[in-house]
């Protein structure tokens, strides 16, 4: 998650700029039916200021790049924003990352533009990296080939440069600019720089693979714990957990379990993680009166690593326990929840139902716990966990959690196909734009004319298109 100064406060779903920062559907429409300066003004507002609470989960761009095409709104803000003297004491990705995906997204449209704004960016700019990565699969051969001289300039020639070079060409994203750069023969001297900054990052790639990073432990059950603990009291503190429960189960045999119980209940914490997570992945018939030991230790990294342990366990044993503990309100209790929704049975959907009820009067409509719930009312097919979803739907600030809401509204609700389905053919998820495909009742005039020109757009993803093509040539057989 982003983790930066640029924070964006969430506005109130019923407003436009909330529903917009949010990628609702219902946002979309509100914008074109909204006076267009205010809608811009709010367009704006999000493309410059990430809404996301998680980038790497949630998408934005397309969403927005398609409004900015509706708007005809300019890119005269986004050019203000990206070439600003702030640019340079603010490098971070996300303040400028989703408008240059947004800028990607409008050139996939024909819009001229961006595409020059794209270039200058990849010049100038210090998230020049994923300007240029937007760049590699939209831009032509020429317009790449030209740009060669100008990113290569920010290398010097020195021992330092060369280094950063190789780097670079062995950390990108998209190598297509690189290679079209090696391989232009009107410039021989930038030519054999390349080459040898390939055959370096090749080098590099290759000897990484030959030497694992870091230390490693000792062959016995004592030295792994031992090295658990090492990396506990180093600073930074490295946390290895889950790497020394790895090596215990190459280690340990039946006669290292006494040292291991006594390991697990009370030894240092890094130990006590590791020898809980060990036990508890083989299903040792101690290991749940040692997670629930631990579980209220004052240590919260020992609490948070007895539930970590627990949330693996596997088989019958771990339902029958996950039952009992699904009505605590601690984090055990949510993960015992967690694990019902995931893998119980219908008899556990009001276990199921009575969590994500406290959840989301406890913790608010974007926890983090609620997704295995809101997942696990659909599975389980909650129809009484309607109304909350509904509410989760629309005030989560999480595009990715209402997703899988709407996926759970799909088989519980039965005014869905009628309702929320018809919004979310404008929403910024693709998983939830074919969800609607699916689902979506075509008696909704709306809903034929956005298929059709989803079916269409250059932009959309193969995944939903096919949905959608799907789902109009049943209607036109029908």
């Amino acid at each position: 998650m982003f983790a930066s100064p640029t924070e964006t406060g969430i506005a109130p779903s019923g407003t436009l700029l909330g529903l917009l920062q949010r990628g609702r559907g219902d946002g979309w429409l509100h914008a074109l039916a909204a006076p267009r300066a205010q809608a811009v003004a709010a367009l704006e507002r999000c493309v410059l200021h990430d809404p996301r609470q998680d980038w790497q989960l949630e998408h934005r761009s397309l969403y927005y790049a398609r409004l900015y095409v509706e708007l005809d709104a300019p890119l005269d803000t986004v050019a203000a924003h990206l070439l600003n003297p702030d640019d340079a004491a603010r490098p971070e990705e996300e303040r400028t990352g989703l408008a240059l995906s947004v800028l990607g997204h409008l050139t996939s449209y024909g819009n001229q533009e961006a595409m020059r704004l794209l270039r200058r960016y990849a010049v100038v700019g210090a998230n020049w990296r994923w300007a240029l990565d937007e760049l590699a699969v939209r831009d032509d051969d020429t317009g790449l080939r030209a740009l060669g001289p100008e990113i290569l300039a920010r290398f010097p020639r020195t021992d330092e440069g060369e280094a950063a070079l190789t780097a670079a060409v062995r950390d990108s994203f998209e190598p297509r600019p690189w290679h079209i750069w090696a391989a232009d023969p009107g410039r021989p001297g930038q030519r054999a720089r390349l080459e040898r900054a390939l055959e370096h990052g090749d080098f590099d790639r290759w000897q990484r693979q030959l030497r694992p990073p870091g230390p490693q432990p000792g062959w016995s059950v004592h030295a792994v714990l031992q090295w658990a603990h090492e990396g506990y009291e180093r600073t930074p503190r490295q946390w290895r957990e889950a790497a020394a429960a790895r090596c215990l189960g190459a280690v340990a045999g039946p006669e290292d379990r006494p040292e291991l119980l006594a390991a697990a209940a009370c030894g240092q914490p890094a130990v006590r993680a590791a020898a809980l997570r060990h036990l508890a992945e083989r299903g040792d018939p101690e290991a749940f009166t040692l997670i629930s030991t631990a579980a209220a230790a004052p240590d919260r990294e020992v609490a948070s690593a007895a539930v970590t342990a627990f949330s693996r366990m596997r088989g019958d044993a771990a339902l029958i326990q996950a039952r009992q503990w699904a009505r605590r309100t601690d984090d055990l209790g949510a993960c015992a929840a967690s694990m019902l929704a995931g893998r119980g049975q219908s008899r556990d959907a009001p276990l199921v139902l009575a969590a994500l009820l406290r959840t989301v009067r406890t913790h608010g409509s974007d926890a983090r716990e609620l997704l295995p719930l809101v997942e696990g009312a659909g599975r389980l097919a909650v129809c009484p966990a309607v109304p909350v979803l509904r509410h989760v739907y629309r005030e989560t600030s999480s595009s990715h959690l209402r997703g899988h809401t709407a996926r759970a509204l799909a088989v519980t609700d039965p005014t869905f196909a009628a309702g929320f389905a018809v919004e979310c053919l404008w929403d910024c998820e693709e998983d939830t734009r074919e969800v609607a495909a699916r689902f979506a009742t075509t008696v909704d005039t709306r809903v034929v004319e956005r298929l059709r020109r989803l079916a269409t757009d250059p932009a959309e993803r193969a995944g939903v298109q096919t949905a959608v093509r799907g789902r109009l040539a049943g209607r036109g057989s029908g």
